[in-house]
């Protein structure tokens, strides 16, 4: 029996994780969407609003920023993050040359017990091993993302065959897979077929479609009901 695919929305308040969790989120994600594809609120906030999602006894994530590849900048903002008690750290993998400095440097924190979730962006090539490379360095997870909030999403950069293969690499390593992009309901019934663990919303949820505007709970309840 395949597992039911959870529902992530991120929020950038307790207001708005209060509202996705009485309308059906299960993982609530911290994230500021002015700054960047994964902007990261302030860990003051994280925190609270970490405390107030752990109080519900649902799951939390959050982002540690658009940062650039370097292992001892990753490492140290992974670091700061975890104080908060965060379930899952999200860590964005932009455009670099070689991504192992920044696996091998992660290797203490992932073994420590804290709990990886590497963010792919779909506008982006990756190595033919980078699946196999996250699985070994500890990661928990693969999310797989859009980059540039334009309009786009996941389903206009991944063919069909493309989307299929993705996913089963993910769950053959026994990774868990988020599939996200600018995702909107009519995306939801073809983004099951992937069997993916949970889908994420940000800009899909939002009045007007624009991720910078409020929650809109009735679109979190639609997308629920097709989950």
């Amino acid at each position: 029996m395949v597992p039911m695919t959870q529902l992530l929305i991120s929020v950038t308040s307790i207001e708005e994780a209060q509202m996705a969790l009485e309308n059906g989120a299960d993982i609530i994600d911290l994230k500021d969407p002015s700054a960047g594809a994964l902007g990261a609120l302030p860990l003051d906030l994280i925190e609270s609003i970490v405390n107030f999602v752990r109080r519900q006894n649902r799951l939390s994530s959050a982002t540690i920023g658009d940062l650039p590849m370097q292992p001892d900048l990753l490492a140290k903002q992974v670091a700061e993050l975890a104080k908060t008690r965060v379930d899952y750290i999200k860590i964005g993998f932009f455009e670099a040359s070689d991504y192992q400095p920044c696996l091998d440097g992660l290797k203490c924190t992932t073994q420590a017990g804290v709990k990886l979730i590497a963010v792919l962006f779909a506008e982006y090539a990756y190595p033919s091993n980078i699946i196999e490379a996250i699985k070994k360095a500890g990661f928990i997870g693969i999310m797989l993302d859009t980059a540039k909030k334009n309009g786009l999403t996941l389903m206009d950069y991944y063919s069909d065959e493309q989307r299929a293969i993705f996913a089963r690499q993910v769950l053959k390593c026994g990774l868990s897979l988020g599939l996200a992009g600018s995702l909107k309901a009519q995306h939801v019934v073809i983004a099951k077929k992937l069997n993916p663990t949970y889908m994420g919303f940000r800009g899909g949820v939002c009045d007007e479609n624009k991720r910078a505007l409020g929650l809109n709970k009735a679109k979190i309840r639609a997308i629920r009901k097709v989950l």
